[in-house]
């Protein structure tokens, strides 16, 4: 991932020329059909048992989730294309996006996971 939404470009920015924004604690995934730098991803799947996901990292540079995390599904979703991350659970402010290697199709009640070290955020 190193496409940053425009939320994240301003808080950086911010934190560069040390005017101290409220940088995220904590992150979280979500799935979606389509991204943009605007609203990072968009298209998240509603009424089917599908929820935000935590998320932690490691590394230096390169990050890469420490721990693998799933997508629980109650309902088919269709096809999602593309995963963000953002600073709330709900809500919140998206970060960054990028779309996925394949898409993912959920035609029914299922899991979709993620491995550990399978998701890499990159700094440009």
């Amino acid at each position: 991932m190193a496409d940053l939404t425009d939320y994240a470009k301003n808080l950086l920015g911010r934190a560069l020329c040390g005017r101290v924004p409220a940088l995220p604690t904590a992150v979280w995934a979500g799935l979606g059909t389509g991204g943009a730098d605007a609203t990072g991803i968009t298209g998240e799947p509603a009424g089917t048992g599908y929820a935000r996901q935590r998320v932690t990292f490691t590394g230096t540079g390169q990050q890469l989730n420490a721990t693998a995390f799933s997508f629980t599904f109650s309902a088919a979703a269709g096809s999602l294309t593309h995963l963000g991350l953002f600073d709330a659970a709900t809500g919140g402010n998206p970060l960054t996006w990028a779309p996925l290697s394949s898409a993912v199709s959920v035609a029914g009640p299922g899991t979709v996971t993620v491995a550990i070290n399978g998701l890499t955020v990159t700094p440009q």
